[in-house]
């Protein structure tokens, strides 16, 4: 599974977010409060043929999770029932699957920075605070579309602590045909409930009432969103078939699949559906992507690091996967730089290995804390977050929703190790800063 690496070429710089100008026609719009249509034809702010109640915002803010959840219910609650018209049986395989997974699902930290975006910039009537749940619980259901997917992609039989889907299914016939076809199937079945997440959730973005310079901004937003996520998940890929230890691939995978997506994109969701200005805007997605990045970086610390108690996994997925991660292609790097060659070895050896076993990982784990690559990305992950949080202070944004939006940024970066980052005996070299070149960060 490892042919020579192919040529790598530099990383591009990640893409902008859509420029902030009103369609053809219309004046520049500042912020204001609420942006989303009182009286569209399907309710304050909802998709079609989803009857939610009036939202005070306030009441959201108490608990943003279960009011996402709540909004979730009542769409899932329509969809099902046009799936059972359709077809029961498709509705009971299948759609109820992707309904109880998109409702189990983990703490909603997506969802929760659209809210609370929104409510930093300046969204406050109930049209608007409407909008921006409908969109939270599309971003969840777009979340089911990628952990689906995901599972079937790395072979994972477990997702948080209960079957995947694609084992549920798998288990749910056995004995029908051969174990080779009923795993195939189990794994066809869910590439088809991802899709139907993701359907799900572009119907809901779709059919949420929003004014048309908001609409246009938010759906090119989702549109820019979903081709990035896709794009992350190929280079990823690719990465791992190709053996690919270049830094440069893995910050661009990362930022495409995870930063993007985790942090900056829900921040402009929010933003926008609170009609942001875009200096507001601007400032926000700087923010989003360097925290993002961090994100991801501890993300991967903590698949190797990680406290199973505190990450809710196992650890070492990354490593026996063989996915190309930064953490790995910079401990390689200064492996070879040094002429450490049983630190090589180690890596070759574990990388892609599924059958690693715990000693094996052990060893993994003192490579990457003897080459210095563990302080070296605790070192990275500091400084974006710290960069990050530069950004989203110089924002001007409602002084209390901003104190609990940046306590979620700032709680994205906290490490789930069972020990205390490694020293730093030596200051870090200067490292350029993964987001710096966002446009919108230049501006």
């Amino acid at each position: 599974m490892r042919p020579s690496q192919a040529k790598d070429h530099p990383a591009a710089t990640p893409s902008p977010v859509p420029r902030l100008a009103a369609p053809s026609g219309s004046p520049p719009r500042r912020r204001r409060p609420g942006r989303a249509v009182a009286d569209g034809a399907h309710g304050a702010g909802t998709p079609e043929g989803v009857a939610l109640p009036v939202v005070e915002p306030d009441a959201v803010d108490a608990d943003v999770p279960a009011a996402v959840g709540h909004v979730l219910e009542r769409m899932l609650a329509g969809r099902l029932t046009r799936a059972g018209v359709l077809d029961a049986l498709f509705a009971r395989e299948l759609a109820e699957r992707v309904t109880r997974f998109t409702q189990e699902g983990g703490k909603r930290t997506r969802s929760q920075l659209v809210w609370w975006s929104m409510r930093a910039c300046g969204g406050a009537d109930e049209p608007t605070a409407t909008a921006a749940l409908c969109v939270g619980a599309a971003l969840e259901l777009l979340q089911t579309c990628a952990l689906v997917h995901d599972d079937v992609m790395d072979g994972s039989t477990l997702r948080r602590g209960r079957p995947a889907l694609h084992a549920d299914v798998r288990d749910r016939y056995s004995g029908a045909a051969s174990p080779a076809r009923v795993a195939r199937f189990g794994e066809a079945a869910a590439i088809l409930a991802g899709d139907l997440a993701l359907a799900w959730a572009d119907d809901v973005v779709a059919g949420t009432a929003l004014d048309p310079w908001t609409a246009t901004v938010v759906r090119r937003l989702w549109s820019d969103m979903r081709t990035e996520m896709v794009a992350g998940q190929f280079l990823e890929l690719q990465g791992q078939l190709t053996a690919s230890r270049s830094q440069p691939r893995a910050l661009r995978a990362a930022c495409l699949k995870s930063a993007l997506y985790s942090v900056e994109r829900p921040l402009a969701l929010g933003a926008a559906v609170a009609g942001a200005d875009g200096r507001t805007m601007r400032a926000l997605c700087s923010a989003g992507r360097c925290v993002g990045m961090a994100f991801q970086l501890r993300d991967d610390l903590d698949d190797v690091f990680g406290d199973p108690r505190r990450t809710g996994k196992s650890c070492g997925g990354d490593i026996r996967e063989g996915k190309p991660t930064y953490l790995v292609a910079l401990a390689l790097a200064r492996a070879e730089a040094t002429g450490d060659r049983p630190a090589q070895q180690v890596l070759d050896q574990a990388l892609g290995d599924e059958g690693l076993t715990p000693a094996g990982l052990d060893e993994v784990r003192d490579v990457l804390v003897r080459t210095g690559a563990r302080a070296a990305v605790e070192t990275k992950i500091d400084r974006l977050s710290a960069q990050g949080l530069r950004h989203f202070d110089g924002a001007l944004l409602d002084a209390d929703a901003k104190g609990r939006l940046r306590g979620l940024l700032a709680a994205a970066t906290v490490s789930r190790a069972a020990d205390s980052p490694p020293a730093r005996p030596h200051p870090a070299p200067a490292l350029a800063p993964v987001c710096s070149g966002a446009p919108e960060a230049r501006r």
